[in-house]
């Protein structure tokens, strides 16, 4: 490999773009998520036009090359300038909305594999979802499989999360269930052989009001019997973790050094790669239309590039289940909704855990390259999917994360994205058939489906090749809504 750089900021080499290439990502997104080139400080006015040049060179259509969408702020801001502007005179609707075009300019057709006239599993949706069925399908020997992907692979949620999986929940279940995800992160890139810098940095939630104090103790305590290392802890305490927090702004603190933070775009190149060496197909940019059914059952996959039979449809389509399932004439409860992510300049080594305040929804954690990566909901979003970015985030983010940590006045943000939550009325995910015996959900995560994947994908995949059914996939059905929405869980932070 020579070493041309098409990317100084991030060490990406013009042989890596070509090698992307080579893999089928042709669009200038999918090249993006795959080498890593045009994130780093420059957001891309550097190597934007080498590596444009480059992929026409090999081949890649004017459509495939679309820029990516510029994003705020334009150039490095620091905390301190962006806490003193009033979130409230800024608008939701702010910012630059993100086209569709990956849908708009898919790759040639004579460059893409043809779709099978049929598939004994079809899984709509190549997020970490649909592509960690997809794998645990094939490993356990179904590889007659087809996961059909409307963009590119990470478009979605999958590619715009914070990456923290953490096993500090609420349940019993849920605990189960992330701390088997944990598991299976820390083994991934000897699994995969794809390093996905995981890191168990731990998470420390501080609690500011003495009703947060109380829950956080309460589910302490069970994730100790759940054999968790979890403690609350009080400010002082806190302080020997993250000594520059303001202890003023919060009572207590509950910290699981166990809990971790991973890369997530390499997540799902890993896990297609296994799944497509075991046999199963991957399909991106293409877009399901509807379904064909027959009696109780759906029979076929109707697509922009043909029909595919199946024995077994699973939606995994994030934020855009809803309106996919609906093409069955299945209604989900499902609500879209945006959640803003951010990245500063790198700073030296730390912050070990991530932190998150609880009330605010605010969380941050430091990169292994220095960065701090963090996010915030927003009371106000309205549904609908929508990824634009907006000076209204950078400001309350801004505000929150320098009461917590004064000393990120100075710290400057270097650039911001969105994705999307799937959120459901009780904030747990939408499993099982719906509608049609045969028509699975795998959907409504809310801000933890990256985090839950890996556990949940073993499971589904044992239930489907007949190794037994877990009982979420009883609890967790569509059909809990039927008489009203069941309590909300209320312990949800990327």
């Amino acid at each position: 490999m020579t070493k041309t750089f098409a990317c100084t900021c991030e060490d990406v080499t013009l042989d890596e773009v070509r090698r992307a290439f080579a893999l089928g990502h042709r669009d200038l997104e999918s090249v993006k998520r795959y080498t890593g080139f045009g994130t780093g400080p420059c957001q891309g006015k550097s190597c934007l036009a080498r590596v444009v040049g480059e992929l026409l060179r090999l081949g890649a259509t004017p459509g495939e090359v679309q820029p990516f969408t510029a994003r705020a702020p334009v150039q490095p801001v620091a905390f301190g300038e962006l806490a003193a502007l009033d979130p409230a005179t800024l608008p939701l609707d702010e910012g630059i909305p993100v086209a569709p075009a990956p849908l708009e300019h898919p790759p040639r057709a004579g460059d893409r594999p043809a779709l099978p006239a049929r598939a004994d599993v079809v899984i709509v949706g190549g997020g970490i979802m649909g592509l960690a069925l997809a794998a645990e399908l094939a490993t356990r020997g179904r590889t007659d499989v087809l996961v059909l992907e409307g963009a590119y692979l990470n478009a979605g949620a999958s590619g715009r999360n914070g990456g923290g999986v953490r096993a500090q929940w609420a349940t019993p279940t849920m605990i189960r269930l992330a701390r088997r995800s944990l598991e299976l992160c820390a083994r991934f890139a000897v699994d995969m052989g794809v390093n996905v810098w995981f890191r168990r940095g731990g998470y420390l939630f501080l609690a500011p009001t003495p009703e947060q104090v109380a829950r956080i103790e309460r589910n302490a305590a069970l994730q100790r019997r759940e054999g968790l290392r979890t403690r609350v802890l009080g400010p002082a305490e806190a302080l020997e973790v993250v000594p520059e927090l303001d202890p003023s702004r919060f009572r207590a603190a509950s910290h699981n050094p166990d809990d971790a933070v991973v890369f997530p775009w390499p997540f799902l190149w890993g896990y297609a790669g296994k799944a497509e060496a075991l046999g199963a197909k991957v399909r991106t940019f293409t877009r399901v239309t509807g379904f064909e059914t027959a009696g109780r059952r759906v029979a076929a996959v109707t697509t922009d590039r043909g029909r595919v039979a199946c024995e077994t449809v699973v939606v995994a389509a994030g934020a855009w289940s809803k309106q996919v399932a609906a093409l069955a004439g299945v209604a989900l409860p499902n609500r879209p909704t945006r959640h803003e992510i951010l990245v500063t300049e790198p700073l030296k080594p730390w912050l070990d855990p991530l932190v998150s305040v609880l009330g605010t929804g605010l969380y941050f954690s430091q990169s292994q390259r220095g960065e701090l990566v963090g996010g915030m909901g927003d009371p106000e979003e309205p549904e609908g999917v929508i990824q634009g970015s907006t000076l209204r985030f950078l400001a309350r983010f801004a505000r929150a994360a320098t009461e917590t940590v004064p000393a990120l006045a100075g710290v400057k943000v270097v650039r911001q994205w969105a994705g999307c939550y799937d959120v459901t009325p009780d904030n747990n995910p939408i499993l099982g058939p719906a509608g049609f015996e045969n028509f699975h959900q795998l959907s409504g995560f809310v801000g933890h489906g990256f985090m839950m994947a890996p556990a949940v994908a073993e499971l589904y995949a044992d239930w489907l090749t007949g190794r037994g059914k877990h009982d979420i996939f009883d609890r967790f059905g569509l059909g809990r809504f039927d008489g009203g929405a069941p309590p909300r869980e209320d312990f949800i932070i990327g």
